[in-house]
């Protein structure tokens, strides 16, 4: 739908917006809210740009090895109402990832001469 509306717009003063919307078959009303909804779309960009700026602050604050779950609690711990599913798109889409440490392995191992007797034998 939006790259119906993008369309629209980009040709709108050669071809008319009736024109274009009739081929398109989308309703011209929709295209006027989504053209009217530019500005909210652009200041929720820009709120996410800063959001992003933030979470990598804190993922290069702490080597790289925060995750969305811990990068989360870090924003609301410093007062930012933030949703920890906004905070994991933001992240993926910019391509930051915590560290995956590797699982640690038991200190005890079994000591092989001592073997168990034989009581059916």
């Amino acid at each position: 739908m939006t790259r119906s509306y993008r369309f629209i717009s980009e040709h709108r003063d050669t071809f008319g917006v009736a024109r274009l919307c009739r081929v398109l078959g989308v309703r011209r009303p929709g295209f006027y809210e989504w053209l009217a909804a530019a500005p909210v779309r652009q200041q929720r960009a820009s709120a996410e740009d800063r959001l992003a700026g933030e979470i990598a602050g804190i993922h290069a604050a702490h080597q790289g090895a925060y995750g969305s779950p811990r990068v989360t609690a870090e924003l609301r711990r410093r007062g930012d109402a933030v949703n920890h599913k906004k905070v994991e798109r933001v992240m993926r889409e910019r391509g930051i990832a915590g560290t995956t440490r590797c699982r640690r392995h038991s200190l005890t191992r079994p000591d092989k001469t001592a073997a168990a007797p034989d009581l059916i034998g």
